[in-house]
């Protein structure tokens, strides 16, 4: 289990890997919007989330919130995807 408390603002962590086929890229492009670069047959993607903050909840004493970015870069080190957001987690008893 990961608490609140485990997590450093700064902190970046590889999440996986994965190689793309044509037909898993097909799928999705028929299924969601197109990333900022595009994943191509035989590409392999590196995953990595980013701590960029994290505080207690002023409201839940029990609860702790970290804003995450999370990245994928293919294997020639170009972004083809990147989120954040907020996540709410339980902090150590």
């Amino acid at each position: 289990m990961i608490w609140w408390e485990d997590f450093k603002v700064g902190d970046s962590v590889e999440m996986g890997r994965h190689s793309f086929s044509a037909q898993e890229i097909v799928d999705f492009g028929r299924r969601f919007d197109r990333w900022p670069n595009p994943v191509r047959p035989g590409d392999t993607l590196v995953y990595r989330r980013t701590v960029l903050a994290a505080r207690a909840s002023s409201t839940r004493p029990g609860v702790g919130l970290v804003k995450h970015r999370w990245e994928a870069v293919n294997q020639k080190g170009e972004l083809v995807l990147s989120m954040e957001g907020w996540g709410m987690f339980g902090r150590r008893p």
